[in-house]
Order: C-alpha cells, then structure tokens, then sequence
C-alpha cells in the first residue's frame, strides 16, 4: 500500500509521526464509458474555453476569483495558510464514540506509525482501548480542513473522516409520521420479530452479491444470450394488514429454525 499523507499525530505534547493509508477499496466493476454507436472509449479533455485547445495537467493551475481577476494558488501557498494543519493530525478532545452519530461518519484510514513514532503510537492505542475513548482531531489533507476521529482497531490506530455539523441536512424537511400512534399490540409483535431476528454481527457473513451477479450478465452477454428482466414493484401495504405481516412473518422464522 501507498500512503496518502505523511505528518505526525499531536496528542498533548506527544508528537508521533504516522502515515495515512486508505483502509478501504471499492468492489464495483470497472465500467468503461462508451459511445453508443461503436464502442469507442469516451476521451474527457481539459479543454481551454479562449483556444479551444487541450490543455496539459503540467500547465493547469488552481485560482480564486476576486475583484473579476484570478488570484493563482501555488501548493506552497496551501501549506502557508496553515503549515501546522497541513502536517499534523491534532487531537483537540476525547470522547464516548457512542456519543457520535453514524450520520456524521464517512472515510476509514489506517494510521502506520514512522519508526521513530512506535512507542508513542502503541501508548496512544493502547490508552484508547483502556479509557473506550475516540479522540477528536483535524487535520487538512487535498488543501482542505477535515474533522476526524482517532479509535482502535484491535492493533492499528484507525482515523475516520466525520462531516462537520454543517454538512448534516435538517430531517425537519422531510414529511415523518409524528403523529401516526402505534398499537401496543403491533409494537408489542414487532419487539419479538426483533428478539427472533437478533443475533451477534458478523461483517463476513454478508458479501457484495449484486456485483457478482452483475458480472455473471455480462459474461451472458458476452456469449450472446438474451437477458430476462424481472418485474419488480414496490407493495403499498395498508396500514390494516400490519398485524397480519407480523403474525406471517413471526411464522416463516419459525418454519425457517425448524
């Protein structure tokens, strides 16, 4: 694996060099974008609107408009807006992740630690599993400011990339059912479809299967057989059936664990 940042962890007065990795990697299919017409790859250019001409990646600049005149950023200028951000991830609190929504989550990193940084790296991991704290922390990575959280992972420190609050939409513009009441009796039966559907969470018991089968279409294809699309719609239940569903559904758990 690359890194993606190299800087050092502020904890305190502990400076502890690490290094970013991304703890992810995407399943899907690998898509080329075509024309329609003959399968010719589609080309996207870094067109100059003036000349019309394409321009090279070497020769592309990044501006800010003021006054109808750009003003040319060059990376040191990123990194003069504030050197310490750019090179360090700096814990600022300690929190309960229990406290933090998974609304706010977003991107996982692994954090590898320099060779000068193993025994500071191993203190905050292991003073992290004792206290069952996350420490909060910002740092900027692609010139822009990132809120974030530092938790263990049995022996790897993971960052997780948070949204700021201000990123988080207002579900009072949704329409809710505030006022919908629900029958004792219903919630009662949902509660025990619950508890029978309860178990300890295992992340490698479920697996990418759409991607899959989307492959084994288009090798179909490729053989030139004919696809069958199934008819799916979404079943408006009336609100009257609910207990019926839940009675049915109790039933096939039943059946299923016999």
């Amino acid at each position: 694996m690359r890194p993606i940042w190299t800087g050092a962890i502020v904890f305190g007065l502990v400076n502890i060099p690490v290094k970013i990795y991304s703890a992810t990697e995407s399943s899907n299919l690998d898509l080329d974008m075509l024309d329609k017409k003959d399968h010719a790859h589609i080309k996207y250019q870094r067109v100059n609107e003036n000349t019309g001409k394409e321009v090279p990646w070497s020769n592309i600049v990044k501006g800010y408009k003021v006054d109808n005149e750009y003003v040319v950023l060059e990376d040191k200028d990123f990194e003069a807006a504030s050197a310490e951000k750019t090179k360090t991830i700096e814990i600022s609190d300690f929190v309960k992740e229990e406290e933090i929504s998974s609304l706010y989550y977003e991107t996982p990193y692994y954090l590898e630690p320099d060779k000068s940084g193993t025994r500071p790296y191993k203190l905050l991991l292991e003073a992290l599993q004792k206290t069952k704290k996350v420490g909060v922390a910002t740092f900027v990575m692609r010139n822009k400011e990132a809120l974030a959280i530092l938790r263990p992972d049995k022996n790897v420190i993971v960052l997780n990339k948070i949204r700021f609050e201000q990123e988080i939409r207002d579900p009072n513009q949704l329409t809710l059912p505030n006022s919908t009441e629900v029958k004792p009796a219903e919630l009662k039966m949902a509660v025990t479809l619950i508890d029978q559907l309860t178990g300890k969470f295992n992340i490698s018991k479920y697996k990418d299967s759409y991607t899959g089968e989307l492959l084994k279409l288009i090798h179909a294809k490729a053989k030139g057989k004919k696809i069958k699309v199934p008819q799916m719609k979404v079943v408006h239940s009336k609100a009257k059936d609910l207990m019926d569903q839940l009675k049915a559904s109790l039933e096939v758990k039943q059946k299923k664990a016999s």
